[in-house]
């Protein structure tokens, strides 16, 4: 039995590696060990030396390797957080092992394709996790199916498994809104302090509005964001008058053309 296979049995594996360590990386890594069972060894990549460094000088079980290939040597499940213009560089002086699990977050780099770079690595797996993994609020979709990979993020606020890698590019496609959201909330709050309100209040206010509505979408299903919509654009209502004048200008179709574009950026990988 391998050693995989006998990890897979436990909550996380004990040696888990992860090549590349951004943002994303450090939001894994910090919902990792600020749970009640952190894997024994978390082993980094030595790249980003500062960030590294701060995350194993504030998580005992966090490791910081010399290269790459001490990561993967030193793991039984190793995490591909790089970029995914700098994977093929990145991976190409990398030797695998069968014994190897890969879960790989990189965005639109194909099963197939990752087979090539981290052969003779068994198991494959491509997962989204999202920053609120660091609060351990953050639903991540995989592809395949796979216990170790649930292992790892179910703790870190749930997963959606998917059938297909379409599937997790239509998903992972649709993550690329976050920061044209973010945008029109600082467009609401800048709109707010040029009327006289001071910015900190401003962006406290937008923050608390938009903060409370999503404790109530946490609980709706993909047919209730309409029935939500209806419920606040009352009849004659200021809610109404601003959800007419952004779908007379026609927000809602760019919105779905660009989504179109991400996913075929993505499915072309």
């Amino acid at each position: 039995m391998s050693t995989v296979e006998i990890q897979s049995r436990r909550n996380l594996p004990d040696q888990l590696g992860i090549v590349g360590v951004g943002a994303i990386a450090e939001a894994i890594i910090t919902g990792l060990c600020v749970g009640d069972e952190p894997p024994a060894a978390i082993h980094l990549s030595a790249r980003s030396a500062e960030r590294a460094n701060r995350l194993a000088a504030r998580y005992s079980s966090v490791h910081v390797a010399d290269s790459n290939q001490s990561v993967v040597e030193r793991a039984d499940v190793v995490l591909l957080c790089v970029r995914p213009e700098d994977a093929r560089g990145a991976l190409s002086k990398v030797a695998f092992s069968a014994r190897h699990a890969v879960i790989s977050v990189m965005a639109g780099i194909t099963i197939d394709s990752l087979r090539l770079l981290v052969a003779p690595a068994e198991v494959l797996v491509r997962a989204i996790p999202l920053p609120a993994v660091a609060r351990r609020t953050g639903l991540t979709a995989i592809h395949p199916e796979h216990e170790l990979a649930r292992a790892i993020f179910e703790p870190l606020g749930g997963v959606i498994a998917v059938d297909g890698e379409r599937a997790l590019d239509a998903l992972s496609a649709s993550t690329a809104t976050i920061a044209a959201h973010l945008a029109y909330l600082e467009t609401v709050s800048r709109w707010l302090a040029d009327r006289g309100i001071p910015p900190t209040d401003a962006t406290r206010y937008v923050a608390a509005v938009f903060g409370s509505l999503s404790g109530t979408l946490l609980g709706a299903s993909s047919s209730d964001f309409g029935t939500l919509a209806d419920e606040y654009a009352t009849a004659g209502g200021i809610n109404e008058q601003f959800l007419a004048a952004l779908r007379r200008a026609g927000v809602f179709d760019i919105v779905e053309h660009a989504l179109d574009d991400v996913a075929l950026r993505l499915e072309g990988e």
